[in-house]
C-alpha cells in the first residue's frame, strides 16, 4: 500500500474517489437512506476537490483504495473501500495524518459505532456531541480530539 498527497485532483482521480465513497458509505452509514447516499454522493466530488490536503492509498496497480481529507489539524474525512476494510489501511492513514500533519481532531456520525471504536481505538476520545449534523439534519455529531498521552 501507498500513501500519497494529491495535488492535481483530476476528474478521473475524483471519480474514483467518489467509487471508493459510495462503496464505504453503502456499508458502513447503514443508518442513511438510499436517497440520502444520493443526496450527498452530489456533494462528495465538491468536497474531495475543495479538502485542503487529499491523501490517497494505492493498491499495488495504482488504484485509489481509500482517501481522506485534512483541514490543518482536523480529519474531515476518511473513507476505505469495503473491499479493503479491516485491513489496517484507514489505520495506516490516520497514523501518517498525525504523524506528518499533526491530525488531532475528527467528527464522526454517531450513528457510526465502527467509526467511533476505531477512532478511540486510535486514541482518540469525544469532547462534544451535537443533535444534527453541519446540514441540520438529525444525525448526531462526536467530535474527538486525540487524547495525547
Amino acid at each position: 500500500m501507498n500513501i500519497i498527497e494529491i495535488t492535481n485532483r483530476t476528474d478521473s482521480l475524483t471519480k474514483q474517489l467518489l467509487e471508493v465513497w459510495e462503496s464505504a458509505v453503502r456499508q458502513t452509514h447503514t443508518f442513511l437512506s438510499e436517497s440520502e447516499i444520493l443526496r450527498i454522493k452530489g456533494y462528495v466530488p465538491d468536497a474531495i476537490s475543495n479538502v485542503a490536503r487529499l491523501l490517497v492509498s494505492m493498491d499495488e496497480s495504482d488504484k485509489p483504495i481509500a482517501f481522506m481529507g485534512l483541514e490543518g489539524s482536523r480529519i474531515e474525512m476518511l473513507f476505505v473501500d469495503a473491499n479493503h476494510r479491516g485491513l489496517g489501511i484507514g489505520k495506516q492513514l490516520v497514523a501518517f495524518a498525525i504523524e506528518n500533519y499533526a491530525a488531532n481532531e475528527v467528527t464522526v456520525n454517531e450513528q457510526n459505532p465502527l467509526a467511533i471504536g476505531f477512532y478511540e481505538h486510535m486514541g482518540f476520545q469525544t469532547y462534544k456531541r451535537t443533535d444534527f449534523d453541519e446540514e441540520g439534519n438529525p444525525y448526531p455529531l462526536l467530535y474527538m480530539r486525540l487524547n495525547k498521552k
